[in-house]
């Protein structure tokens, strides 16, 4: 069981590279002007692949454990994601994101362990 819950937060931090890879594809394709350049459709390419790869994993997952004990791990992608963007490309956060997250944080540990 315990495996089954560290591979839905590999998931988790799958689904989180592919939102960062997602926004480096937009910046690529406004650099360049068009998505369809070389660059920005490659990491948008990636993206995909990764959400369909993590996408079959969870597939996985979900065979081991019901939806609503392990669907909570998703919600760690509010937490990781804007970690993610803060230090890859610098965005910056009002404090109260922080009460957000600790909250997030305190939601998943609830919903999990009941």
């Amino acid at each position: 069981m315990i495996l089954t819950y560290a591979v839905a937060l590999v998931c988790t931090l799958g689904m989180t590279l592919g939102q960062i890879l997602f926004k480096m594809s937009a910046s690529a394709s406004q650099e360049t002007g068009s998505l369809f350049s070389f660059k920005p459709l490659a990491v948008l390419f990636a993206a995909m692949c990764l959400y369909g790869v993590t996408s079959i994993v969870w597939v996985w997952v979900l065979q081991r454990i019901s939806l609503g004990k392990v669907y909570p791990f998703m919600a760690l992608a509010f937490v990781f994601v804007p970690l993610g963007t803060y230090f890859l490309f610098g965005e910056r956060f009002q404090p109260q994101y922080l009460f957000g997250v600790v909250f997030i944080l305190i939601g998943v540990i609830l919903t999990t362990s009941a």
